[in-house]
């Protein structure tokens, strides 16, 4: 009979003495995620691309992460990026996104690269550079922030090719990714979130956002802090059998 594990069953949802890099993390979803994993004791490295936001987000934690400017679609900078931290994270999360809505026929060359260079590009970029110090070392774990979208085409985004196209890049990537390094000590997962309120959904009228809600299960929006939580458990100990998996936190919305 194998060993009972020894560890309390919140020790496994600690994150103290770790140190997680959050992509993305000057607003929204991003901004919960580092503020939830600094709640769990991991010390925050905060990038966005928009500097006077990433000021912004950071009085906004407890203690005051370390932030740097940084566009995910630039694969040197981010090699500078790891240089100038000088260690290897123990958590990657991998949330900087963007989206453009147009029908395809009307969708330019310049709007789908703009989005696969972000969503796409970008994550594997940031995992390339990371990922491999991790796989070195032989330890560490990387959430990737997808999509529902990347599983399904919802009825309201029927006119978002290049957003769609590149979460479901994202969850092959994290499989592959997964694979790759799971003998290297590496977990890689994925956490793809329904309709959640941030300043991406709120630019649409109450009355949107309400039909959207009542076509979810759960009848609502998610709030950032759910899908911060969702990657807390995927960064943590507690998922330590865990690897290669994309984890809908949606509401219920694919059920359909």
């Amino acid at each position: 009979m194998p060993p009972i594990e020894s560890k309390t069953f919140h020790s496994q949802f600690d994150l103290a003495g770790k140190i997680a890099l959050v992509t993305g993390g000057g607003r929204g979803i991003g901004l919960q995620i580092g503020r939830v994993l600094q709640q769990a004791g991991a010390e925050i490295i905060l990038t966005d691309a928009d500097g006077i936001r990433l000021a912004e987000a950071a009085d906004h934690f407890p203690v005051k992460p370390q932030v740097y400017q940084l566009d995910v679609t630039d694969s040197q900078a981010i090699r500078n990026l790891a240089g100038k931290i000088g260690l290897c994270p123990d958590i990657l999360v991998n949330n900087a996104g963007v989206s453009r809505a147009a029908p395809t026929n009307e969708t330019t060359d310049e709007d789908w690269h703009a989005v696969l260079s972000v969503n796409l590009d970008g994550v594997f970029y940031c995992s390339r550079t990371f990922g491999s110090l991790m796989a070195e070392r032989g330890s560490g774990t990387i959430v990737n922030v997808s999509s529902m979208c990347g599983e399904i085409v919802t009825r309201q985004q029927s006119v978002v090719t290049a957003y769609n196209a590149s979460k479901a890049g994202v969850n092959m990537v994290t499989k592959t990714l997964a694979c790759e390094w799971a003998r290297s000590g590496v977990r890689v997962n994925a956490v793809a979130p329904g309709f959640v309120r941030s300043e991406m959904t709120d630019k649409y009228p109450e009355e949107v956002i309400n039909k959207w809600a009542d076509q979810t299960p759960m009848g609502r929006f998610g709030q950032p802090h759910e899908i911060a939580c969702a990657v807390q458990f995927l960064a943590s100990d507690a998922s330590s059998y865990i690897t290669g998996t994309i984890l809908l936190v949606d509401g219920g919305y694919t059920c359909w």
